[in-house]
């Protein structure tokens, strides 16, 4: 027997079903949804007049995580069947959306007083990146931060970092001190060789100059590793 669907009775039970999510998510918040379902809210305003459930489930499952899928490079979001430009920039707009909360609550403090803001920040904007970036905070007297700036971009498990452009561009800002930080995609937090060398040479060249190197943090997807904190500066 074959059954015709009726157009309305399915809008009918995709309202409900996007109102039902939407009430749970207002009376217990993210923790109330699984990834998927928080997925789905987010996907409604690019999706309208569609269930969305299974394109959700799809995303995890190709990009592993909520996370994963909001910082995943566009070429490979598109690789996906049924996401266009509106979907991505949406998850581009979440994505700067949190990366300007993180960067709010590190600007207007003492950086080296709210470290644990720094890290957040740190791997809010870092973490999640498929090849190596070099960033540097560069810190005033009062350790405010003066900028946040990613001098290099590099592959998957390299970034060229040039000393004399580092210590020109802290001078260039009047930076007192400067904290250098860098993403292993690999999720290794082990510093390389390379990584304590030029962390060394860096805070040699600096000294005589009046600019020290407070810390090197490398940041992976699991957390993160100090320099300073394994005495290796």
């Amino acid at each position: 027997m074959i059954s015709v669907k009726d157009p309305e009775q399915d809008r009918s039970h995709l309202l409900g079903h996007r109102s039902r999510l939407r009430d749970r998510f207002n009376r217990g918040g993210e923790k109330a949804l699984l990834d998927y379902e928080l997925l789905e809210i987010v996907l409604f305003r690019s999706v309208p007049r569609r269930d969305v459930k299974v394109l959700a489930k799809t995303l995890l499952s190709k990009f592993g995580s909520f996370a994963d899928v909001m910082y995943a490079r566009e070429a490979r979001l598109k690789e996906v069947e049924g996401i266009g430009d509106a979907i991505v920039s949406d998850f581009k707009l979440i994505v700067a959306a949190a990366n300007r909360i993180s960067f709010g609550e590190i600007t207007p403090k003492q950086v080296l007083a709210s470290w644990s803001a720094v890290i957040r920040y740190c791997r809010q904007t870092m973490a999640f990146e498929d090849r190596e970036q070099f960033r540097i905070l560069f810190l005033n007297k009062r350790n405010a931060l003066i900028a946040d700036e990613v001098q290099q971009i590099g592959t998957v498990d390299h970034t060229p970092v040039y000393i004399r452009e580092v210590l020109k561009r802290s001078l260039e800002l009047s930076a007192i001190s400067i904290v250098l930080v860098h993403n292993h995609p690999s999720g290794d937090l082990i510093p390389s060789a390379a990584d304590i060398n030029m962390t060394k040479q860096i805070a040699e060249v600096g000294k005589p100059l009046g600019v020290s190197v407070y810390d090197h943090i490398i940041i992976g997807r699991e957390g993160h590793a100090s320099l300073r904190g394994l005495n290796l500066l």
